[in-house]
């Protein structure tokens, strides 16, 4: 069935396409690693547009929910949730680190935090197109991003950010249009 047919892709992504050097590196072999991955993870996503690059430790959980634009990446080391929608030409340095949508249950008193499970949100992180987001940028659950925005390296994006903005800090402010 073709939801085993995800899960055999996923399971050759983690295991073998996960590990190979990234793209830029290492001459042909690092193209070849991109290309596998590239090919392996458009048969895990919803929608993976054309000449995508995924990088190496490139995180995605299972993937199955993940759109991903034409021109886009997944930076070096980044993680993003399941369910997120990238638009086109979208730049990802390494490192980022975007949120899933929920949150640890804290609304009782009489119980541990712990104890208490998790909230899932309605929502998803959303980036539209032309972003160039920077090196180690945090992003906190559900933000959506405009078009045609840029991101400084190591914000944190605890709010959504409009198009045509360039932002950065923690937490991430308006610098300028």
């Amino acid at each position: 069935t073709l939801f085993s047919m995800k899960y055999f892709w996923l399971v050759l992504y983690y295991g073998f396409a996960y590990h190979l050097p990234a793209t830029y590196s290492l001459g042909k072999i690092g193209l070849f690693s991109g290309h596998l991955r590239r090919f392996i993870f458009k048969r895990i996503a919803k929608k993976c547009g054309h000449h995508v690059n995924i990088e190496r430790h490139a995180f995605f959980g299972k993937g199955f929910d993940i759109e991903l634009g034409n021109y886009s990446d997944l930076g070096i080391d980044c993680h993003v949730p399941n369910n997120i929608k990238i638009g086109d030409y979208v730049m990802m340095g390494p490192k980022c680190y975007i949120l899933p949508n929920d949150t640890h249950d804290i609304s009782r008193l009489d119980i541990p935090m712990q104890q208490q499970g998790r909230i899932i949100k309605p929502g998803r992180t959303v980036i539209g197109n032309d972003v160039w987001i920077g090196r180690q940028v945090l992003f906190t659950g559900g933000k959506h991003i405009g078009n045609h925005v840029v991101i400084g390296a190591g914000s944190v994006v605890c709010k959504d950010i409009e198009d045509f903005a360039i932002a950065g800090g923690n937490p991430i402010r308006i610098i300028r249009y």
